[in-house]
């Protein structure tokens, strides 16, 4: 942005640039204004924007995604535990059977299957091609919401094990 300033004259410069006496300068601080003399009784602020960030090079190697520490475990889990706690509580609120039993009765291992599978590769796929999930949030449905939502679901359903398993019965 530059603007032409008479010198020394106060209360003149847009808000954010500071008024600096004059002085020949380079230019080389970035984010700092800076005063260039071109003419007598004439002269130029200019401010100069922050030096870019270089972007982040996305590592696509399936030892990284997969990682301990990597983009895929805790996001494919968290995903896994929401579809998981949703589903728990439904069949308990149509069945009436705990967590426990609907384990031991073996009737929803096939969907298991299905939607770890589904979920797995639906999450997998993108981050193979170096699309971050950060790259692609906006608005309410970040990808920090995401996570602490699995997160809260991880943790809901090892509550609702532990309350089934001491109340002895399922919790509704």
């Amino acid at each position: 942005m530059l603007f032409s300033l008479p010198p020394y004259r106060s209360g003149f410069p847009p808000p954010g640039v500071r008024f600096l006496p004059l002085f020949s300068g380079t230019g080389e601080t970035a984010g700092e204004p800076v005063v260039f003399d071109f003419c007598l009784g004439c002269s130029v602020v200019a401010v100069l924007p922050p030096p870019a960030r270089p972007k982040a090079v996305v590592s696509t190697k399936f030892s990284d995604v997969l990682a301990f520490g990597g983009p895929a475990p805790e996001r494919i889990n968290g995903r896994l535990a929401m579809v998981g706690f949703v589903a728990a509580l439904g069949v308990e609120l149509a069945r009436g059977t705990g967590l426990a039993a609907q384990v031991a009765e073996g009737a929803g291992v096939p969907w298991f299957v299905a939607t770890a599978s589904v979920l797995s590769l639906a999450s997998l796929v993108p981050l193979f091609k170096g699309v971050t999930a950060e790259s692609r949030s906006a608005g309410l449905m970040t990808s920090d919401a995401e996570m602490w939502n699995g997160r809260f679901a991880m943790l809901g359903l090892v509550a609702l094990a532990f309350t089934e398993f001491v109340t002895g019965g399922p919790l509704v």
